[in-house]
């Protein structure tokens, strides 16, 4: 897709981060843009922020983890401004603590947001997409479903779904012969709060959570990388608009994760030992 003027794009985990300064992006390229998030004070300061600008946006309050909310966001978005161009599903949220540990409320809440959400939007978005002859889907992973990282299992087996969902989705398209692009964006750090993401969980979620030793230091490892060190999001929405553009699949915005995958990528070759007998 290159011509995004008056065009429609849907945005998740649109009220803070990635996921604002895409949706900002995309309305200065003259996109209309429905921006969606749990969040709802922060939604309507992002939906107010634009629209004093002049860009066509509307906000839905959505919880991203359930389908029929997502089916009512394609419903709003479709009411509002007709066909649906671009879709990004980002909304995402953390939890930390040992795998063994935590609870399966956090393992639901996480894997319902940043899983079952992209799950959703496939299901909803696509067919629309397809119907509208054109268009781009991008889907927020991270470096964390390239290579799996310590006291966040929960957030490491969503996003390594992710990836595995949007290449699936992009092999079909390809099959199908689909004008349909797609994108699996795999963010290492960037500026966001999402390590304060329990922020937006549901109270009897929430009080499942185990408080651990390994959290406290997550927040305070994490948290510090990402405020001081971390890209700022309107780079990232820069990376998408050109992937978009360029109908890239791989969005990685830390070159330095292409060394480490191929590290990872050498240790499964250089393995000793390759199982050739399926039947054990």
């Amino acid at each position: 897709m290159q011509d995004f003027k008056g065009k429609t794009a849907v945005v998740t985990g649109a009220a803070s981060g990635i996921g604002k300064a895409v949706a900002t992006r995309l309305a200065a390229e003259g996109m209309n843009v429905v921006l969606a998030d749990i969040e709802v004070p922060a939604l309507d300061a992002a939906v107010g922020g634009l629209a004093a600008k002049g860009h066509r946006v509307v906000g839905v309050p959505t919880d991203v983890s359930k389908a029929e909310a997502i089916e009512h966001l394609a419903r709003m978005a479709t009411k509002e401004f007709g066909a649906i161009h671009l879709v990004h599903n980002n909304a995402g949220v953390v939890t930390a603590g040992r795998a063994e540990t935590l609870s399966v409320a956090d393992y639901e809440w996480v894997l319902g947001v940043d899983l079952w959400s992209v799950i959703h939007g496939v299901r909803t978005f696509l067919p629309l997409l397809e119907a509208s002859g054109e268009g781009h889907m991008i889907n927020t992973a991270s470096t964390a479903g390239l290579m799996a990282s310590p006291n966040i299992a929960p957030y490491n087996i969503a996003k390594f779904g992710v990836v595995a969902l949007t290449e699936t989705v992009a092999r079909e398209l390809e099959m199908r012969n689909s004008p349909i692009g797609v994108s699996v964006l795999c963010p290492g750090a960037i500026n966001t709060q999402i390590v304060f993401s329990d922020r937006n969980r549901p109270d009897a979620s929430a009080a499942l959570h185990p408080n651990s030793v390994e959290e406290e230091q997550f927040k305070k490892r994490a948290g510090g990388l990402l405020a001081n060190q971390g890209l700022a999001p309107e780079a990232v929405a820069e990376m998408i608009v050109n992937a978009v553009r360029s109908k890239q699949f791989w969005i990685l915005t830390h070159t330095d994760w292409k060394r480490v995958m191929r590290r990872r990528v050498e240790a499964m070759c250089e393995t000793d030992s390759l199982i050739t007998d399926f039947g054990g």
